[in-house]
């Protein structure tokens, strides 16, 4: 995130009047609204190594609290008029549960919220019972924001000097507090401030919440243990690169004798069929590091190892390490660990930019800045179908610019193949003593140490990730000697096995030396040919985060976040501020947005029409991104290695940086990033007019076919060219099929061009279709700023509008089975002249007229010339029909809109 943009954030928090509610502002689909269940004791398991998620709390001002400490956390504490929360819960979240206030993601409810009430300290309150006390307890846990006092059983046990951050771990030891039967821990959150504290923000994403996500957002887990207690266990790897044909595996784990007489204990272990085992003789309170090489044991060399690989590489396999601590014949504790065996490396290319390898090749990294809900709220079926959603796009990666997710979404991208850069975020105290004069607090000597444990926590939660390929230890800048010497002594004693990078933009760090990476932009409006030039934030090097901003969402999503009479301001005022865009005043408004659409397409004669404006610019936007960096990407001069799309998703209902939105619902920047990303696929290129083909697949293609054909906007054919015995080698290479003229005679200003590639066999493998202008847009390089590039002039496409309505029938049927349902559709352009459909769009409805969601298309968003068919397959949770027979919704650009079944 570009730090520039907070010097010029504007915040609103005032409060409004009444709102109007629209029929179409239900709650979020992924989340229960209605009030929270009572919390009930937790019971705890007994066994040696057991861990216990506390189920729940409950939640309360301590404005409105009057009793000391030692009542609040004793069992039999009257809790009355308390709030239930789940066990990963905000404050804000907990309420939003219980109907305290309207749903924030509609209007400007969220406004509604009084912030002074998230100024004080909140307490949050547990029972759990144990059913005896002959093992040890342990308190275990991150994730609180910001700040806590602990307390258990009438005790403290933890300050906020000891609980701070939201990313450090704590072990609390419990044992001589804990009694039989009923137990009670409560802790005393302090508010939250990013500017001040180590935790999480918002920068300009989106409207921050009023609790600043004040909370505990990660499990408290209750560990039991015998006198020997197993931490830290993990396996470090070494794969033979590039052969593949061996790897060894050097387990390590730590025993701790947390009792007061000296203790001999047996280590021992398995992966997979091999199994090992030490004895350690430990001092009273004593801690060593119990290793196990191939030297040790010869199973931990293996031939033919499982290699994991990213998605559309090859597979996801993964190992399971199983540990055990023994004293006297009697387990004491265990310790489990999944992991990958792969490898990474990223060097710098001869330009300087970060080049990733995995297991030896090369890959283009293609990714998306991930955002969790808003309110930190935690849904494993929400967040698997956005992973669901990148590898349907075609991605390969997510950048996680702080909001590092809990363990469960490390576990989905290591099933999924989805490769992950987490990091250190912006804009406010985790860059705040080196970032200058912008947003975030300077240091004090109590925050290093808190930013070194922050680093070791996740290290150790992240190392056996094989999803995880790299950690930004900064992100708009780099880090100054001190901080990235504590990180890096932190990411050493973790055992941490890949790159380490010092920022996501192009800054250096004293140890690590060049990031190579940039964070160029833009983030605002910048036309199609932009990503073509390689400069700024055109397609060479690593562009850590890049678009051209605003995502407008679909007419069903905006009626559902939008009142009538702020829809109305969207297509009438590009001047308004809009809620649902930023904080930013420099994102503020969709003025560059709407003069862009307005210049380009023509200014927008209804609110569905400028949506459907807005979809066909996002489309072409959107695609020429990813096209732009895959075509370069093996360049033998300044190549793309990486490209960030800012953002993949939104935390709350947006207006920007998103390819799909809240209620994953999928438009034009979904079909375009979708499109570009295809496996082999064909394209134009805005720069020299060439017509590529690009093969993401690893064995190369021949025998292809390509042919490229434009129009007029009537459908009029204007030139044709077909080229045989077209040839492209593997991973991410392209070749160049041919370069369409400079002109042609009776072309018009805005025409259309389609390209098809087919197969020997003569199938069809890729079609892609764009809509140009022989005058182009004019970029002003000269007055670059660090969000945009402006533009002196822009195409001319206002000739779509002129296409003449075209027909298109569609059938469909349905199957189900498992839970899940295909829905297939074939659409038909049964027009009698010459013009071709454009963006034919299908939606997957119900019987009300909603769309079903989420939804993957095999393809969507189709041109179809006269007699042109295509066939479309949507898969989908059968529940997610709620009973309602199929519907499906086919309009476009110059297509009338009609409903037929599909069941």
């Amino acid at each position: 995130m570009n730090g520039h943009r907070l010097a010029t954030a504007a915040v609103v928090l005032g409060l409004l009047g009444s709102l109007t509610t629209s029929a179409w502002a239900d709650p979020d689909p992924h989340h229960d609204h209605r009030a929270a269940p009572a919390h009930r004791p937790t019971r705890v398991a007994s066994a040696p190594g057991a861990t216990t998620a506390l189920s729940g709390y409950t939640i309360q001002s301590t404005a409105k609290v009057s009793a000391p400490a030692s009542d609040v956390s004793s069992s039999g504490y009257p809790a009355t008029g308390w709030y239930s929360a789940g066990p990963r819960s905000t404050v804000l979240a907990a309420l939003l549960a219980n109907g305290v206030y309207a749903d924030p993601f509609y209007s400007t409810n969220q406004q509604k919220i009084p912030r002074a009430d998230f100024e004080v300290p909140w307490w949050y309150r547990s029972d759990f019972t144990v059913a005896d006390t002959s093992e040890r307890t342990y308190l275990d846990f991150s994730g609180v924001i910001s700040a806590a006092d602990v307390y258990v059983n009438g005790k403290q046990v933890a300050t906020t000097t000891d609980v701070t951050g939201a990313y450090t771990d704590h072990e609390l030891d419990v044992t001589s507090l804990v009694r039989s039967g009923a137990n009670t821990v409560a802790f005393r959150i302090q508010p939250n401030d990013p500017n001040k504290n180590l935790t999480m923000g918002w920068i300009d994403w989106l409207q921050p919440p009023p609790d600043e996500n004040m909370g505990i957002v990660r499990d408290v887990l209750v560990r039991r243990g015998g006198p020997v207690a197993l931490r830290d266990a993990h396996v470090v790897t070494k794969l033979d690169v590039p052969s593949l044909a061996s790897a060894d595996l050097t387990v390590k784990a730590q025993a701790r004798n947390d009792s007061g007489t000296p203790a001999t204990t047996t280590v021992s272990g398995s992966i997979g069929t091999t199994t090992f085992e030490k004895n350690v003789t430990l001092a009273a309170h004593e801690t060593k590091t119990v290793t196990f090489t191939p030297s040790d044991v010869s199973g931990l060399h293996l031939a033919a190892p499982k290699v994991w690989w990213p998605a559309g590489m090859g597979g996801q396999p993964l190992y399971d390490l199983k540990l055990s601590a023994s004293v006297s014949g009697s387990v004491s504790d265990t310790a489990h660990q999944t992991f990958g065996i792969r490898d990474v490396q990223a060097p710098l290319n001869s330009d300087g930019a970060r080049q990733y390898r995995i297991n030896g090749r090369k890959l283009l990294i293609k990714g998306g800045g991930w955002s969790p809900d808003e309110f930190l709220r935690w849904d494993r079926s929400y967040v698997e179908d956005r992973l669901k959603y990148a590898l349907d796009l075609g991605l390969n990666t997510i950048r996680l610019e702080g909001h590092l997710e809990p363990d469960e979404f490390f576990d989905l991208a290591d099933r999924y193949g989805i490769l992950t850069l987490p990091g250190w975020e912006c804009c406010d105290k985790w860059e705040g003593q080196v970032n200058g004069s912008e947003t975030g607090d300077k240091w004090t000597a109590a925050d290093y140490p808190v930013a070194k444990a922050s680093m070791a926590a996740e290290a150790a939660r992240l190392r056996d990730h094989p999803s995880v390929i790299s950690f930004l230890i900064g992100s708009d800048f780099a880090p100054d000697a001190t901080i990235e010497k504590n990180y890096l002594d932190a990411l050493k004693a973790a055992d941490w096995p890949t790159p380490v990078v010092a920022a996501a933009s192009d800054n250096s760090s004293p140890q690590l030396g060049s990031s190579g990476m940039k964070m160029t932009g833009p983030y605002d409006w910048i036309p199609p040919n932009y990503w073509y030039a390689k400069r700024e934030g055109g397609a060479t090097g690593f562009n850590s985060e890049t678009s051209a901003g605003p995502d407008i969402p679909t007419f069903d999503t905006l009626r559902r976040m939008m009142t009538p009479a702020e829809l109305d301001t969207l297509w009438k005022n590009p001047d308004a501020k809009q809620y649902h865009r930023s904080p930013s005043s420099t994102f503020g408004t969709l003025k560059l947005y709407d003069d862009a659409l307005n210049g380009r397409y023509g200014a927008p004669t209804s609110l569905a029409d400028y949506v459907r404006k807005a979809q066909l610019a996002q489309y072409e936007n959107v695609r020429a991104q990813f096209e732009a960096y895959e075509r370069n990407a093996t360049d033998s001069s300044k190549p793309s290695t990486g490209v960030v799309y800012w953002m993949f998703n939104s935390g709350w209902t947006s207006l920007h940086w998103q390819l799909m939105d809240r209620y994953l619902d999928q438009g034009g920047a979904y079909f375009g990033a979708k499109k570009a990303n295809e496996p082999l696929h064909v394209q134009y290129s805005y720069d020299d007019r060439s017509v590529a083909v690009v093969n993401n697949r690893h064995s190369a293609a021949s025998g292809l076919t390509a042919r490229a054909t434009l129009f007029n906007p009537d459908g009029t054919q204007k030139y044709d060219k077909t080229v045989t015995g077209v040839k492209v080698s593997g991973d991410g290479a392209h070749s160049t099929a041919l370069t369409l003229p400079a002109s042609v005679t009776g072309l018009s200003t805005t025409y259309l061009a389609r390209l098809t590639l087919t197969d020997a066999s003569g199938k069809e493998v890729s079609r892609n279709v764009y809509w140009l202008s022989t005058k182009p847009d004019t970029l002003d390089w000269a007055n670059t700023d660090w969000y945009y590039t402006p533009t002196t002039s822009y195409a001319d496409l206002k000739g779509l509008s002129a296409m003449a309505q075209v027909p298109v029938s569609a059938t469909a049927s349905t199957d189900s089975s498992g839970g899940t349902a295909t829905t297939t559709v074939t659409v038909r352009n049964t027009g009698s002249g010459k013009t071709p459909s454009l963006l034919t769009d299908v939606h997957l409805v119900d019987a009300q007229g909603k769309p079903v969601l989420p939804v993957q298309w095999s393809d969507n968003e189709v041109g179809l010339w006269p007699g042109e068919t295509a066939t479309l397959t949507a898969t989908y949770r059968t529940a997610d029909l709620h009973g309602s027979v199929p519907r499906v919704r086919v309009s476009g650009w110059n297509t009338p809109e009609q409903t037929v079944p599909a069941g």
